[in-house]
């Protein structure tokens, strides 16, 4: 498992839109129709990233708490298929299935979606203001697989718990680490 930390991406700058196909339902989800009225959270993630695995009940549980709040979380895989056929559409839906994902699962199948964010890995997070402004980039905390850090999510909360209660920023954002996406 190779790893690699996220790109740097600007605080303030505005979620490139995209319209993706949700692959639980095959329905088509844009930013916009899919967006929190008080906050979204975008993650990059794939099936089979040890890194991923690693936080996936986090992220349901997280989302099951925060959506209630206006927050809504969007998940997309950007990989490609070929060499990694474990990531392909119908084996998203089952993970989405099986692990009862309460957000999207979205393909993004020309990689453009992961160009526009500058993702780098899997997992990678990024938290928007209702505005769809970036106020978060980075790790969901210092966990990581065989390490012994409990897993906590507590930079991505710090995040969004700054972003319910109208407080600037988080100064600290630690970049994630995982997986490399997997370009064509």
């Amino acid at each position: 498992m190779a790893r690699a930390e996220s790109n740097e991406f600007l605080i303030g700058k505005i979620a490139p839109d995209f319209n993706l196909i949700n692959t639980v339902d095959n329905s088509f989800v844009s930013l916009s129709s899919a967006k929190g009225s008080v906050g979204t959270v975008i993650m990059f993630i794939c099936n089979h990233c040890p890194f991923v695995i690693h936080v996936n009940l986090k992220l349901i549980k997280m989302a099951n708490e925060f959506q209630e709040k206006g927050i809504r979380f969007i998940a997309i895989s950007s990989n490609e298929i070929i060499n990694y056929p474990q990531d392909a559409p119908k084996f998203m839906k089952e993970v989405a299935e099986d692990l009862k994902y309460p957000f999207p699962y979205l393909f993004d199948e020309t990689q453009e979606v992961a160009k526009a964010y500058d993702a780098a890995c899997t997992p990678d997070f990024y938290v928007f203001d209702k505005d769809l402004k970036a106020v978060y980039h980075g790790q969901l905390d210092d966990s990581r697989p065989g390490n012994g850090e409990p897993l906590t999510g507590k930079d991505i909360r710090a995040a969004i718990h700054n972003l319910l209660d109208n407080k600037p920023v988080l100064e600290n954002q630690k970049p994630s680490v995982g997986c490399g996406i997997k370009w064509k």
